[in-house]
């Protein structure tokens, strides 16, 4: 077994490429050079991105852990080249939106998994745009977290056919009020669509009929255009449920109950990974077929991330969310029997915004125009894991709506908010740890290296000023959800107009908060001591006429407001009326001129003389 406290990294045996967020490294070592005598039987492979959300580097057998069996991934992890010191973001969406760019999330627009920078900048190159401009058939299934409107949503961002659910999970708000990852109603092409089975046998059911079609798709002399799919999981992300007899063997062994429902999570993930191989082999895709495997950030449950640990994390400090290397070195396992070689190690410093110069790079792919990655091509090091591969510093962040250059610990942030690292240091808001001695980060060695902390205080500095456009040195007395466009960074916008942009829903969940922050979970909509308030940043594509619904919850629920007046906040225009207790929702017609604006809303209670923002917006075009 490979050490578990150290970078573990293998490849993948196939054309076809998937890649899997999760982190799983059995340890054995095949020639690099057997991948350069490897014969391609087809010139563009198909490509398999699959990537589990919250399931850290230590949860996976491979990698050490006592309780887990994961057959299946260990296997994918033999057959790979496995990248030992790979890096993601601490959670879901800043991962998801540099994966899909190969650029900083903090450039994309898309840092945070709400307060309205959880959307992909509508003017970014997607790789499945990449894919598709080149070619290739494109499908996507399960879980997004990038933006469910037009232009956001991923049926508009390159995929041919896509299946998922919106938001952040699929029981989240801006999903129906009954999911609870069984049987849910789950959303093809934008079309509501019910399901009767757990939610990730749902994704590997699609997945697998994809690929049926895929095969029969051949006719003659007619070739089958490669394909790319991208499979994220919402599994292992919480609330921690799963079928009973995949949790229920962790719950004997004295596990508690939430944990063992999360290696549950993972049980049935493994146990459908093994279904997805056996298709790949019986299609006679195995070998030109890319498989990438790897995860969305550290775990969620798999351990507490600290020194009394009472789970596994094969030994270092933080889980997810955390700038510490818990939160964000993940496994990742690539697979391609016709191009790379197998059960081989790769320790170099490597990131998630690689894959997409990489995959250019393995696919032969048209390069989009006039676009600059962060992430840097690792072609050579997975053909070749001793190839050349010169050191680089890479960041990691936890920002809010308006990010602050912090470098140093302070009394307004309790947890730290980068990290800056190189093949041998970690710099964490001011500590620096000595990766190759330390890789628990438990001994701060800043003073024994003060040039290397000034040197690489100094480039997270450049980098923040870089990838915000903002000073550093500025803002850190501003608030950060103060509604300014003077010195910020711009929101990223929703969008309101004719065609495409009819009707647009934004919910709780995406505003920007100004008071007591957001929810996204749905039992919160009834509760009645929350009294929050934000604001949205739109974009009016034409002016004219709009119709403009607020409502507390979703239309499903039919559930009155108990509210006595609002009132509606579009720029400098304020709408407002008085309404019956009882009623379920506000309708204002309203006059809009096209460009910028802030949207604001009031429901006021007047029997306890408080009031809170409407936690559901839709706007249709009205047609002249």
């Amino acid at each position: 077994m490979l050490s578990p406290h150290r970078v573990i990294g293998r490849r993948f045996s196939v054309v076809t490429a998937i890649v899997l967020f999760a982190a799983c490294v059995p340890p054995v070592t095949t020639a690099a050079d057997n991948a350069e005598t490897s014969s391609r039987s087809n010139p563009s492979p198909n490509v398999l991105l699959i990537v589990t959300d919250d399931q850290g580097y230590g949860d996976m057998g491979c990698h050490g852990n006592p309780w887990l069996k994961t057959p299946n991934l260990d296997a994918l992890a033999a057959q790979s080249v496995r990248l030992t010191d790979y890096h993601v973001d601490p959670i879901c969406t800043p991962t998801r939106s540099a994966l899909m760019t190969g650029r900083y999330c903090t450039r994309v627009g898309a840092w945070d998994v709400v307060i309205g920078r959880q959307m992909l900048r509508h003017d970014e190159t997607t790789m499945a745009q990449v894919f598709r401009d080149s070619g290739y058939r494109t499908a996507m299934f399960g879980k997004w977290h990038l933006g469910d409107t037009y232009p956001y949503a991923p049926r508009f961002r390159g995929f041919d056919d896509v299946f998922c659910h919106r938001a952040g999970g699929v029981d989240e708000i801006g999903n129906p009020p009954e999911n609870d990852y069984f049987d849910d109603t789950y959303f093809r092409n934008g079309v509501a669509e019910s399901t009767t089975r757990y939610c990730t046998d749902v994704w590997f059911d699609n997945l697998l009929g994809y690929l049926d079609d895929h095969q029969a798709s051949g006719s003659g002399a007619t070739p089958r255009r490669p394909f790319f799919v991208y499979l994220p999981l919402n599994a292992m992300h919480s609330p921690f449920r799963a079928p009973e007899k995949a949790w229920r063997p962790y719950a004997e062994m004295g596990i508690e109950t939430e944990r063992a429902k999360f290696y549950g999570m993972i049980a049935n993930f493994d146990a459908n990974l093994g279904r997805l191989m056996a298709a790949l082999e019986k299609h006679d895709m195995n070998d030109d077929t890319i498989v990438i495997f790897m995860s969305d950030n550290g775990t969620a449950m798999g351990s507490t991330g600290t020194e009394d640990d009472d789970g596994y994390n094969a030994g270092m400090r933080g889980k997810k969310g955390s700038v510490y290397d818990g939160g964000h070195r993940v496994a990742c396992f690539v697979r391609w029997p016709d191009g790379l070689p197998s059960d081989v190690d790769v320790n170099h410093l490597t990131c998630h915004r690689d894959w997409m110069p990489t995959l250019i790079d393995l696919c032969d792919l048209s390069p989009p125009k006039d676009v600059f990655f962060d992430g840097r091509s690792m072609a050579a090091i997975l053909k070749d894991p001793d190839a050349a591969w010169p050191d680089r510093k890479l960041f990691v962040q936890r920002q809010s709506d308006q990010p602050v250059c912090m470098l140093q610990p302070g009394t307004k942030r309790r947890k730290p908010n980068y990290a800056v690292m190189t093949e041998q240091f970690r710099l964490v808001n001011g500590q620096l740890f000595d990766i190759e001695s330390d890789p628990g980060q438990s001994i701060d060695v800043a003073d024994r290296y003060p040039d290397i902390v000034e040197e690489l205080s100094a480039s997270y500095r450049e980098h923040f000023e870089d990838v915000y456009g903002i000073d550093p040195t500025e803002g850190d007395g501003r608030r950060p959800t103060e509604p300014t466009d003077d010195g910020g960074v711009p929101f990223t916008r929703f969008m309101v107009g004719p065609g495409p942009y009819a009707s647009t829903l934004m919910t709780v969940r995406d505003w920007h908060p100004t008071k007591g922050g957001v929810i996204w979970q749905q039992p919160q909509l009834a509760d009645n001591d929350l009294w929050i308030q934000g604001f949205w940043a739109l974009n009016v594509k034409e002016a004219g006429r709009y119709r403009v619904k607020l409502s507390r919850y979703p239309d499903q629920l039919n559930r009155s407001m108990q509210y006595d007046r609002v009132e509606l906040t579009i720029g400098p225009r304020t709408w407002s009326q008085s309404l019956d207790r009882d009623e379920t929702a506000a309708e204002f017609s309203v006059t809009l001129p096209a460009g910028d604006s802030l949207v604001k809303t009031r429901c006021i209670d007047s029997q306890v003389g408080r009031e809170r923002g409407a936690y559901y917006v839709r706007f249709e075009h009205l047609a002249d």
